[in-house]
């Protein structure tokens, strides 16, 4: 004959309820991923890195005018211009990085770059050089703040041109402006548009 069970002995056997582990564990998770994990590293990024955490700011009389992280637009013939960017609704967009994703093939990417020499050619019409091909596509990102050293040279003699500079002041700037291949030997040695338009500035005239 069986004995029946005690209340007591009932509720010891009762199953628990799902939601107290599923709320516990959704509790430590929000502590640990959503509150102490987004500390440590900003803390840590703070003391070690201040500069590239906080967007790598370009400061010019103590205001920042860009970063050296993202490429702007410069029009004027007198400053150095930029890769070209495809991101919108505006150009060098942070909020929508992104390539133009147009086949080699694209009639559309055909009259763009075509657009873009046009427009190299009629700034600077005795410039008979090749025109690097930096100058004329856009990067992957959209958002590219350097531009190959050729790219730069190429737009020297319009830029002292346009500012009454010598010729060779000029590239002697832009010498002094290019960062080398990193650890001597990856990537290329490029030219961030926006240092170098900053020191073009600086420039006694």
């Amino acid at each position: 004959m069986t004995t029946p069970l005690s209340p007591t002995a009932i509720a010891a056997t009762a199953p628990v309820p799902l939601w107290r582990p599923a709320l516990t564990l959704f509790v430590v998770l929000s502590l640990v991923t959503g509150l102490a994990y987004p500390l440590v590293v900003t803390g840590v990024a703070q003391t070690v890195f201040p500069r590239e955490a906080n967007g790598s700011l370009v400061q010019q009389g103590g205001q920042p005018v860009g970063s050296a992280l993202i490429g702007q637009a410069f029009a004027d013939p007198g400053h150095f211009w930029s890769r070209p960017s495809a991101t919108g609704p505006m150009p060098y967009n942070a909020a929508n990085s992104g390539g133009s994703n147009l086949a080699p093939t694209a009639p559309a990417l055909t009259d763009a770059v075509k657009a873009r020499l046009e427009a190299l050619r009629a700034a600077d019409p005795g410039n008979t050089a090749p025109v690097p091909v930096d100058l004329v596509t856009t990067s992957a990102s959209g958002l590219d703040p350097h531009i190959s050293r050729a790219a730069a040279d190429y737009q020297v003699a319009r830029v002292a041109r346009a500012r009454g500079l010598p010729v060779e002041q000029v590239k002697a700037l832009v010498a002094r402006q290019t960062e080398g291949r990193w650890l001597g030997f990856i990537g290329e040695p490029r030219v961030n548009v926006l240092a170098l338009n900053l020191a073009l500035q600086a420039l006694p005239k």
